[in-house]
């Protein structure tokens, strides 16, 4: 009988969930990309916050360095997921400063709603281009880097309710989420064989700048859906990336978790 490959060590009760590791988020100077960057900090990461608007990726950096949260430290660097040099220097930057890989978290995203009739070709490019392209490539630079440095990681990659059941308006948000998961299932079974896990998350109607910027009717038409009668918030997605980043989902691989409050369920 062949030797069974070494086990993750269990996490003990109360630790830091990711003392000593590295983490990339992009698209982390607001919402629920600084949600996971703070809850990773709160875990003793070092924690990069990509964005691709620079100055507000440093002005998050300094407010969660300025709350002293956890050991880790907390980096900034411009970075636009549609660019393939963008995001693989964002990923070096991480590697310099800490000589560590060990999660990235593809959060970027954009809207551009419109109904498919009226939705030019050029808006459902960019919502593509950003959300499908740029996960592809942070998944494709990600798992590189961290093959080469040979001790593992974790991927997440959010997706959106929207691309499990599609909604009014959102053909090319839609059509981007989905893609995500397919993305991501096919991404997992290339790179397990190098310790490497790629999992998603799912989240419906979570409260922050974009969602609350929708017109109170649709706000209330989205609330009458969900089981639990209220909209998420950003540190309860944040409490899912955790997870799936952690040791804690250490045989999970190729999932995807809804955080919806059990809407379309």
């Amino acid at each position: 009988m062949s030797t069974p490959p070494t086990t993750p060590a269990r996490v003990p009760a109360g630790s830091l969930l990711l003392e000593g590791r590295t983490a990339v988020v992009t698209g982390a100077a607001q919402g629920l990309g600084l949600a996971t960057a703070r809850r990773f900090a709160e875990h003793g990461a070092h924690v990069l916050i990509a964005d691709v608007d620079a100055e507000a990726a440093h002005l998050a950096t300094k407010g969660l360095a300025d709350a002293r949260l956890g050991p880790g430290q907390v980096l900034a660097a411009g970075c636009d997921v549609t660019d393939d040099a963008s995001v693989r220097a964002a990923l070096d930057a991480a590697v310099a400063a800490t000589g560590r890989l060990d999660v990235v978290v593809n959060n970027a995203g954009i809207t551009r709603d419109a109904s498919m009739r009226r939705m030019s070709e050029e808006m459902f490019t960019q919502v593509l281009d950003v959300h499908l392209r740029g996960t592809w490539l942070g998944t494709k630079h990600a798992s590189d880097v961290m093959a080469a440095l040979g001790h593992g990681g974790a991927i997440v990659n959010v997706s959106s309710i929207s691309g499990k059941v599609g909604m009014f308006g959102q053909t090319n948000y839609s059509a981007a989420k989905a893609g995500i998961i397919g993305l991501s299932k096919a991404a997992a079974k290339e790179v397990a064989k190098h310790r490497i896990r790629v999992n998603v998350v799912q989240p419906g109607l979570v409260r922050t700048p974009m969602t609350e910027a929708m017109p109170p009717a649709a706000w209330e038409q989205k609330m009458a859906e969900i089981p639990l009668g209220r909209a998420g918030e950003p540190d309860e997605v944040a409490d899912v990336v955790l997870f799936l980043a952690s040791p804690m989902s250490s045989y999970l691989t190729g999932n995807v978790v809804e955080v919806a409050g059990g809407r379309f369920m």
